[in-house]
């Protein structure tokens, strides 16, 4: 595609595209003469990869449109079809979120699987995404599609891609697929058509799977405490996604019914009208179900993000509203989940996951109580797949998390699960209560017993990826590794999963896979500290991660900020002054780092 010229490009898309929004799109630009904006929109495709697609909906093949969508059906299709024959009769499971265009695009989707004779489980109304990878093990299905973009502003979607283990699709699958799609992208006869019946299209499959997932959830968070109690009142939000269309009903199944969903974000609205990210990560996000919450008198809040597959969490703690952390939240359902194993679990068999940039409490916690822990690279792509491989060697795994709201329990799904979470959370919350204890007392009772771990995740900003290597080769070109000094710490390990680099072990390799596609560093300093320092590959971000492990909240607190200070002095500000972030940079703990360098 990129040596044709820009004229055979548009005359490709005109060719290929009958959907007359984006086809006028082009025809405009092409009337105008933007050659510019023809070149960002057809030059390049948009990217198959993070098990999936994303990107902004707008016309051309660098975007999110019916046509992108409708090569990759196509590409997965023949996929399935030709490497994965002995599977291909079982189907796919297709859902989608409440986003512009999801229903549309999942219809366009079920087209490929039927054109080569597919059977397609297709979820006929909006559905939370763990609803997918649970459909595809449930249906036993040779593949899943869940078309969201989570919760990316309202203007992008998405398509995402799980394998018949029902985890994220990784390595090297996504690379085949990504070029099967390549070798696919013309539309097939019947790609445009609304969907009509035929004998491959399950077309009520949302209506048979929603009481064995709602079921499911109830065993599952039910087995994790002795005697059930209903938690103390709560307010719930789905901020305006699909979390509201389910979670509710989980309740009524485990007797839950104290609780009140705020008005204005209870409906899915693909417009997200009352917030400015519908991330519950971000400041403000939570702002009208704290308003709720007060004017109710409730003093707990939880949340899930538009397509519910995160979960968050806040508590009223002396007064003023606590947003508890990924890490916070991960530690808690963690500590819920090892106090629920019975006395005849074989602990050394038992394994517990998260990410490299994910809080190394997990790590302690587990190695107290006796069970496995394992690492991976960030995202459940990673945690799903190696779950499933720790399985094969006969470990069990009930339970993995990331720092960015995501929480999996394999009892139920292979993938981050908003709604089981709630569900466990709130079984854990009746019994802590039981006990005398709030959420923040119980958060306060781990950090006594394991060690106070205070984190500061932020970023700074990155204008273009160039600027980003600039700052990774001048980290590696300096004399920090060779002379094991970072600032005023001390450099205990070195880890480069670009380079394939690890001071720690035997042969400088490192125990996880390397990327010479992306950037990314983890360095273990004295003072507890360790902390990952790495390129963004979806975002205009270099992101920092970095967790102290203190005797108390003031020791460990002073760590992460030092850390956080030199990163800006020693690599920032040295190799690449122009890039920026916050002035006001929170630990986990609530303590805020004013800056006055912009």
């Amino acid at each position: 595609m990129s040596q044709d010229s820009l004229t055979s490009l548009v005359q490709t898309w005109l060719q290929w595209d009958q959907d007359p929004k984006t086809r006028s799109e082009i025809e405009q630009f092409r009337d105008d003469g933007a050659e510019t904006e023809l070149e960002l929109r057809l030059r390049n495709r948009i990217e198959f990869g993070t098990a999936g697609l994303r990107g902004r909906m707008a016309a051309g093949f660098a975007c999110m449109n019916s046509l992108t969508v409708i090569q990759a059906s196509q590409g997965l299709a023949k996929f399935i079809k030709t490497q994965r024959p002995e599977i291909a009769s079982q189907g796919v499971v297709i859902g989608h979120d409440a986003r512009h265009n999801s229903d549309r695009f999942a219809v366009l989707a079920a087209n490929a699987f039927i054109a080569l004779q597919i059977p397609v489980w297709f979820f006929e109304q909006e559905v939370p995404t763990p609803l997918v990878p649970f459909g595809v093990n449930h249906f036993k299905a040779a593949a899943g599609i869940m078309v969201t973009a989570s919760h990316n502003p309202p203007q992008d979607n998405g398509y995402k891609v799980y394998s018949s283990n029902g985890a994220q699709i990784n390595r090297p699958e996504d690379g085949e697929i990504a070029q099967s799609i390549l070798e696919n992208l013309e539309p097939w006869p019947t790609a445009w058509e609304d969907q009509r019946p035929s004998q491959y299209l399950h077309d009520n499959s949302y209506r048979e799977l929603l009481p064995h997932y709602v079921k499911q959830v109830e065993e599952y968070a039910k087995s994790t405490v002795s005697e059930w109690k209903s938690p103390r009142p709560f307010v719930y939000t789905p901020l305006h996604g699909v979390g509201g269309l389910v979670l509710p009903t989980v309740c009524q199944s485990l007797g839950i019914q104290d609780f009140v969903s705020v008005p204005a974000q209870e409906k899915p609205d693909p417009d997200f009208p009352t917030v400015k990210f519908p991330n519950p990560e971000e400041a403000g996000a939570l702002d009208l179900a704290m308003e709720t919450a007060d004017k109710e008198g409730k003093s707990l809040i939880i949340a899930n993000d538009p397509d519910a597959d995160r979960f968050a969490v806040a508590e009223k703690v002396n007064g003023k509203w606590f947003l508890f952390t990924g890490n916070h939240v991960g530690v808690l359902l963690a500590s819920h989940v090892f106090e629920s194993l019975d006395t005849t679990t074989d602990l050394s068999k038992t394994t517990v996951l998260t990410t490299t940039v994910s809080s190394s409490m997990l790590g302690r916690m587990a190695a107290a109580k006796g069970c496995q822990f394992k690492e991976t690279l960030t995202g459940f792509k990673w945690m799903a797949n190696v779950a499933r491989d720790v399985e094969k060697d006969g470990q069990t795994v009930p339970f993995a998390y990331e720092e960015a709201l995501g929480y999996m329990f394999p009892s139920v799904c292979y993938d981050k699960d908003g709604i089981t979470a709630a569900a466990v959370f709130l079984a854990a919350e009746a019994k802590w209560r039981d006990q005398g204890l709030t959420i923040y007392d119980k958060l306060q009772q781990i950090f006594t017993t394991h060690g106070h771990h205070e984190t500061m995740n932020n970023y700074f900003r990155s204008p273009n990826p160039e600027l980003t290597i600039k700052l990774f080769q001048g980290i590696r070109s300096g004399s920090f590794l060779a002379d094991k000094k970072f600032g005023n710490f001390k450099v205990m390990r070195w880890r480069d999963l670009t380079e394939g680099y690890d001071s720690a072990s035997p042969n400088n390799k490192p125990d996880l896979p390397e990327d010479p596609t992306s950037q990314m560093l983890t360095l273990w300093l004295d003072r507890g500290v360790r902390f990952t320092f790495r390129g963004s590959g979806t975002e205009p971000k270099v992101k920092f991660y970095i967790e102290s492990n203190g005797d108390s909240l003031d020791d460990a607190t002073k760590a992460v900020c030092d850390a956080f200070t030199t990163i800006q002095e020693e690599w920032v500000q040295r190799y690449t002054p122009s890039m920026t972030c916050s002035k006001q940079i929170p630990t986990s703990s609530g303590h805020v780092l004013e800056l006055d360098h912009q």
